[in-house]
């Protein structure tokens, strides 16, 4: 069992790349911020597209993205860091400044652009994990991992509502705000580029003592694709819910969704440091477990109707942060620590795969059970969840080196 470790935030900033870096990752989330749940809203009403066509032509984007994560984790592989980190941000530099150039009516640069933002955001979790991974071993990679993830949540909602201020401003104003996202990006990959990291691929083989290709995790990688349905929970399921089925004001799905990024933003951190008491494949079991026991209660809840089904819902929806918060804080450390150095790309590439994956058809899966009732909804993931909390728990880690210490790798998994 591996011992707590309490992290200082200089500490934490120190593992997390250096202040510059911090820095970038701040920026960076901002800009996505402003524009990520704005992108529909600019297809139809900039460029006059209609909503089912922009809405498809987002999801070939995102699609054709994941594509582009092999060769990602290949150019990790050769010793690539803030390189690549950069890149992911440069390319959606190159994803805004089409957005500006689409000229009304062609959805075809519109694709394109959504193409390029994207790659971007595609790639950004793997680069970064790989980065983090390079100056940060053990337990002070994952509050660095934590943190990076509490931190790009609080840019993401404070981009939100700086965009949501904008709205008003009409077709103008979310031109502007395409620019400032675009200058923003820019600005953060500057910032990423100047850390200079690169590690050497002949030290990493030779660390590992061997050459041999990623380890094998399909049970791991198969529930992550389930797991990953959590993120869109408080942003897809829980909206659908309250509005179709128990009536409720759209007030409640803003306020469960401002909860969701407080509580990500204030406890990823302690959480994260607090279960690092427990291996971490025990940990990422117990988050599908709680993860579960809150479908299970949004069962219950939409059972009460109109009136009390709403608050329950919310109060239900703190539990589900907690399974995604214990989640996030284990899986890609979880997946860090098993990967060899010398796969360390490659293995973080095929995990961003499997949660871009579950993130490009959980939509499409929620609005499909939930015309069906709230059992078929919420029976539904919670048991396929609970399913994939076993999967994870049973998974046996064969050679993997956890936490950069070979001694320590059975009580660390």
């Amino acid at each position: 069992m591996a011992s707590t470790t309490k992290i200082q935030p200089r500490a934490l900033v120190r593992a997390a790349g250096g202040p510059r870096y911090a820095v970038a990752l701040a920026v960076d989330a901002l800009g996505t911020g402003l524009l990520r749940p704005f992108l529909l809203l600019y297809g139809v009403t900039v460029l006059r597209l209609s909503a089912p066509v922009t809405g498809i032509a987002m999801t070939v984007g995102v699609i054709a993205g994941l594509a582009c994560m092999p060769a990602v984790g290949r150019w990790l592989d050769r010793g690539a860091r803030s390189t690549v980190v950069a890149a992911s941000m440069l390319v959606r530099v190159l994803g805004v400044a089409l957005l500006l150039a689409t000229p009304a009516g062609n959805v075809w640069l519109f694709a394109t652009a959504a193409l390029f933002l994207g790659i971007g955001n595609q790639a950004w979790p793997a680069a970064h994990a790989a980065l983090v991974a390079t100056v940060a071993h053990g337990r002070a990679r994952d509050a660095a991992l934590a943190g990076g993830r509490a931190l790009r949540n609080a840019g993401l909602g404070a981009g939100a509502l700086l965009a949501t201020a904008c709205l008003a401003g009409g077709t103008a104003a979310l031109q502007a705000l395409a620019a400032v996202t675009g200058l923003a990006y820019l600005a953060a990959a500057a910032l990423a580029w100047s850390v200079h990291l690169h590690a050497r691929p002949a030290a990493l083989a030779t660390r590992d003592g061997s050459e041999g290709p990623a380890p094998r995790m399909r049970a791991l990688l198969a529930a992550n694709v389930v797991y990953v349905f959590c993120l869109n929970v408080p942003e897809i399921a829980l909206p659908l819910v309250l509005v179709t089925q128990l009536h409720a004001s759209p007030v409640w799905s803003a306020a469960i969704f401002v909860a969701n990024t407080v509580l990500v933003v204030t406890l990823q951190v302690p959480v994260t440091v607090l279960m690092s008491r427990f291996p971490r494949r025990t940990v990422l079991a117990f988050a599908g477990v709680v993860l579960t026991v809150s479908y299970l209660g949004f069962l219950a809840a939409a059972s009460l109707g109109h009136g009390w089904g709403a608050p329950a819902v919310a109060a239900v929806s703190v539990v589900c942060t907690i399974g995604e918060i214990v989640y996030a804080g284990s899986a890609t450390a979880l997946v860090t620590a098993l990967a060899p150095a010398h796969a360390l790309g490659r293995t973080l590439a095929r995990f961003e795969l499997s949660s871009g994956f579950g993130l490009a058809v959980s939509p499409a899966a929620i609005t499909a059970l939930t015309p069906h009732g709230p059992a078929a909804l919420w029976g539904s993931l919670a048991t396929a969840t609970l399913l994939s909390a076993s999967a994870v728990a049973g998974e046996k880690d064969r050679g993997a080196r956890l936490s950069g210490d070979c001694h320590r790798a059975r009580a660390d998994s």
